[in-house]
């Protein structure tokens, strides 16, 4: 092959590399229907505006697929797996090193931050390319938008480029050179610039609030309730690995080393001794929401129990009656507080001016036939959870409370809310289609727990 050929070979494998992560990384995004928190664009764009930071420097095809692909474990239902299986391991391995491992359980936003900062700091000058790419775009975005929060990101932003020095020396420099500007803009001496500087939260609305909806269900229900046991064998991995697998209907074998269960193989790469990611590991009391939090990067959830590894609970597990029965709960309770608020925020029924003319003519039918089977109970009883929350949003601090960006993402949902209760009432599939929901659900308990 002479050199023109390897050229164009080279070329082609880095287009269909990138080309494909690209494909990936929108349609991920997309499927969430994923946006910024400013403007409300696609979140492609961010995606294209680090791809360009970091394809100005570099060519390496791995970097820019990582480039595109950076958020899609963070906030997608795509896993580490996934990419290996797509991407390839040196690929998955980059957004990695560029994904939070730290969870709401933590502890507060500085104390996670820290965490997220020591594995950054860990991370090959590749990885850190990367991420030296998205915080330069994510600060030109915060800083031009929102000038209070910008103060607390460029705080952060501070302590991660302590870490990322040895990253693209190009990169690191426009980075540090972005955050002086930038702090210079909003009046703010670098001096006083330290790192991990918590956010006090306010929650005005006190929906979903934590002493409601956790003290029965996130106290009862815990990760050993439904993990099965891991089997495993002795190092090194063998092609039994397989035949234990079948056997066990697990899709994953633990690798013992001097008797302690240290690393495991899957079913797709028997042979490949594959380590434990620290946001891969939950302990048999950890609660169900921390239990999906890490399902959300990770197809597969380890449980240690007496100290070692010893259980196994993958996406399917969530069909479990147990979590099913959590679900439902949570759901059930949610909906319960949302009338005496409503009741306290709109007295007198007033809140009947929020709602169109035919869901209030739907309301008024069901609760005529209540009434007509010597049911006790009111208008505002015989809503639909959609339409409080309709109601509900309405109020700007509650809107803030919830996370949501505009009335439209609060709708859409709630919706989908709606549709996972409807599931979950009707023993329907809930991981297919629901997952995003109950990511997100767990996501907002466990922040409310800490």
């Amino acid at each position: 092959m002479n050199i023109t050929q390897t050229s164009n070979t080279s070329s082609s494998k880095k287009y269909n590399l990138v080309a494909r992560a690209r494909i990936y990384a929108i349609e991920a995004h997309s499927r969430i229907n994923h946006r910024r928190k400013y403007s409300f664009e696609p979140y492609d764009v961010h995606l294209k505006d680090v791809v360009e930071i970091v394809s100005a420097v570099t060519d390496d095809e791995e970097i820019i697929a990582a480039a595109w692909l950076h958020d899609v474990v963070e906030d997608t239902s795509a896993t580490f797996l996934n990419l290996e299986q797509e991407f390839g391991s040196s690929v998955a391995q980059l957004v990695s090193e560029v994904t939070d491992v730290s969870s709401p359980a933590n502890g507060n936003r500085a104390t996670r931050k820290a965490l997220d900062r020591a594995h950054l700091a860990k991370a090959s000058w590749r990885g850190k390319t990367v991420k030296l790419a998205d915080l330069t775009d994510n600060c030109r975005d915060i800083c031009s938008h929102d000038p209070e929060f910008a103060k607390v990101y460029l705080t952060e932003m501070s302590g991660l480029l302590e870490v990322l020095s040895d990253g693209h020396p190009v990169l690191f420099t426009k980075a540090m050179e972005l955050m002086h500007k930038s702090a210079e803009a909003l009046s703010l001496p670098l001096e006083v610039i330290t790192a991990f500087q918590g956010i006090k939260r306010t929650n005005q609305s006190e929906f979903f609030h934590p002493d409601r909806t956790s003290n029965l269900f996130l106290k009862t229900f815990m990760a050993r309730d439904i993990a099965r046991i891991l089997p495993s064998m002795d190092f090194p991995p063998s092609g039994t690995a397989t035949d234990l697998m079948d056997k066990q209907k697990v899709p994953a074998v633990g690798i013992r080393h001097d008797g302690i269960v240290r690393a495991y193989v899957i079913q797709a790469d028997p042979l490949q001794e594959r380590t434990f990611r620290s946001d891969q590991l939950v302990d048999e009391e950890s609660s169900f929401a921390e239990v999906i939090l890490a399902l959300t990067k990770h197809k597969i959830c380890f449980v240690r129990m007496l100290g070692t590894v010893s259980g196994i609970i993958t996406r399917d597990d969530i069909q479990h009656p147990f979590v099913r029965m959590w679900l439902f709960g949570i759901i059930t309770m949610l909906e319960m507080q949302t009338t005496p608020l409503i009741e306290r925020l709109w007295p007198e029924g007033t809140w009947t001016a929020l709602l169109s003319k035919s869901r209030l003519e739907k309301a008024q039918t069901l609760l005529e036939e209540r009434l007509r089977r010597n049911q006790q109970t009111t208008l505002l009883g015989c809503l639909q959870f959609s339409d409080k929350i309709q109601i509900l949003i309405q109020n700007k601090e509650i809107l803030n409370d919830l996370g949501f960006q505009s009335k439209r993402i609060a709708k859409r949902v709630c919706k989908d809310f709606e549709s996972l209760r409807n599931n979950l009432a009707h023993a329907q599939d809930i991981v297919t289609h629901d997952f995003t929901q109950i990511a997100r659900m767990a996501i907002r308990i466990e922040s409310e727990r800490h």
